[in-house]
């Protein structure tokens, strides 16, 4: 890594932008987040975000570079943002040009999911192994992969998308035209949506905030068996694709993390009796489940810690 152990970390969302300083594995000075969704265009957002990173450069000395975690497909190595699906004005942005030449830092810029699997990966769960299988259950499904103590990022930096894996190749048909994309049956809105179908078909009238994710594992823990079922079934989807997942990479352990898996052991358990079921012993023994260290924290300690990681590289080179 860099000689400093100060770095900016930003985590790009739909709905706010997120910046910190970020001192090895530590938030150590976060600025309020800015709205995404209040700034015509990619510009005048990006302005927003280069205010707040020197304002926090003026606070610590010895920021030495800067990273973004974007949620759509990047180039890592140019930086390029192809495009972000609930931000429009965001089609082909080199992000990376643009900050290095407002702020005069290296920058680096990655899909947000691998920044969350780097942060998780060198400082958190995953931490010491050399073949990891991340995924992060959230609005959708993010995931990256280590394998022999790499990122693999593929010929267009899109690599390790579990998420649009398919868990039913006649299932519903997904944003990119893929049959039983993981996602699509695993996402917040989706289980909220399974949910209040199971119970209205028990004669049970249930709103949206009562069959969301958190509200199901609470009513799970007070022993509601149509909660338990609906993480059951989420259990079983998620251990569909994780099978596949270790057949192809043989991993030491799978890091699962994101709002959805604060349902803790409602969804572990019974994913591990899943995920074990499916597989023989070259590729289950050993093979470590485990949830993931950090929480909404993740995406911007990742961001920076990759962002050290590579102008240190760039310091060699």
């Amino acid at each position: 890594m860099s000689d400093s152990p100060l770095a900016i970390g930003i985590d790009f969302g739909g709905t706010t932008v997120k910046i910190a300083v970020v001192y090895q594995s530590h938030i150590i000075d976060q600025a309020p987040p800015i709205a995404t969704q209040d700034f015509e265009g990619h510009e005048a957002l990006i302005d927003a975000m280069v205010r707040v990173v020197e304002d926090l450069r003026a606070r610590h000395h010895g920021i030495a570079s800067v990273g973004v975690g974007m949620p759509g497909f990047v180039n890592f190595e140019k930086g390029l943002v192809y495009g972000l699906t609930n931000v429009p004005d965001w089609e082909a942005v080199p992000l990376k040009r643009i900050l290095e030449s407002k702020i005069d830092l290296p920058v680096s810029v990655d899909n947000d999911a691998n920044c969350m699997a780097f942060a998780e990966w060198r400082c958190g769960a995953g931490r010491g192994y050399q073949n990891v299988v991340f995924a992060s259950l959230g609005t959708g499904v993010g995931g990256a992969i280590i394998a022999n103590g790499q990122m693999i990022r593929g010929m267009r930096h899109g690599a390790g998308e579990i998420g649009q894996s398919s868990i039913d190749y006649q299932g519903r048909v997904g944003h990119y035209g893929n049959r039983g994309s993981l996602e699509d049956y695993v996402g917040n809105s989706e289980i909220t949506a399974r949910a209040r179908e199971a119970y209205t078909a028990a004669g049970i009238q249930k709103n949206l905030d009562e069959c969301v994710p958190a509200a199901l594992a609470n009513a799970a823990h007070h022993g509601d068996t149509i909660a338990i079922a609906q993480w059951q079934e989420t259990a079983r989807m998620l251990a569909t694709a994780m099978m596949n997942c270790c057949w192809l990479l043989n991993p030491e352990a799978i890091v699962i993390g994101g709002g959805v898996a604060r349902a803790g052991e409602l969804l572990f358990h019974p994913f591990k009796e899943h995920l074990f079921a499916q597989l023989s012993g070259p590729f289950k023994d050993g093979l470590m489940i485990l949830p993931a260290a950090f929480g909404h924290e993740a995406g911007t300690i990742g961001a920076a810690a990759l962002a050290r990681e590579h102008a240190s590289h760039r310091q060699v080179g």
